[in-house]
């Protein structure tokens, strides 16, 4: 994500939060100014995340910028402000996941199937990095949540202890979980695309 596109969003944030707060809690400039430094340093990484964990970028960008305004409406940093964005994060995808599963019960088949069917693909995509990610995802999909969430978390350079917090991990078996959820994705990735 460019630092445009952050910017912009950090300047959409900000506007929302500040048309949503009344002026007499207006938190202190040491907190807004923490936070922006904060906004500005790990929200393209969750951004990351969440779209690798949802494979849709506007609903990542929409999470991530949620959590954001979460903290920010908080008014002061939790002891590990890093992990509990994560938290929030995926806990606000959850939602949205259970939310969308509803909908699509209550749909009939045919209304269901346009209604979240992909749009179709541009000809000039390259297929041979489509199909790699849709292969991706495919394998992260039939994997466990917290397999898939400690490999794309490490993935974006987050800390075992920060992934042990937001995880609800003990931080000395992160290691030990992440090589296991890696040998499971690559055992599911093999069995499902090298078998002749």
């Amino acid at each position: 994500m460019d630092s445009v596109r952050v910017m912009s969003l950090r300047d959409d944030a900000t506007a929302a939060l500040t048309s949503r707060m009344p002026a007499r809690l207006d938190p202190p400039m040491a907190f807004r100014d923490a936070f922006a430094a904060l906004f500005d340093a790990h929200f393209p990484r969750l951004f990351r995340f969440l779209d690798r964990l949802s494979g849709e970028p506007e609903l990542a960008a929409d999470l991530a910028q949620e959590a954001f305004v979460k903290l920010y409406r908080r008014g002061s940093f939790p002891d590990a402000p890093e992990a509990w964005l994560i938290s929030v994060a995926m806990n606000l995808f959850r939602n949205v996941k259970a939310s969308r599963s509803r909908r699509r019960r209550l749909l009939t088949v045919s209304r269901g199937a346009r209604a979240h069917s992909d749009p179709p693909p541009a000809p000039d995509e390259g297929c041979e990095r489509a199909e790699a990610r849709r292969r991706v995802r495919n394998v992260l999909d039939g994997m466990t949540e917290r397999e898939r969430s400690l490999l794309l978390l490490r993935a974006e350079g987050y800390s075992y202890r920060d992934i042990a917090v937001s995880l609800r991990l003990n931080e000395a078996s992160v290691g030990v979980l992440l090589a296991r959820a890696k040998e499971a994705f690559r055992a599911s990735y093999e069995d499902a695309f090298d078998a002749p």
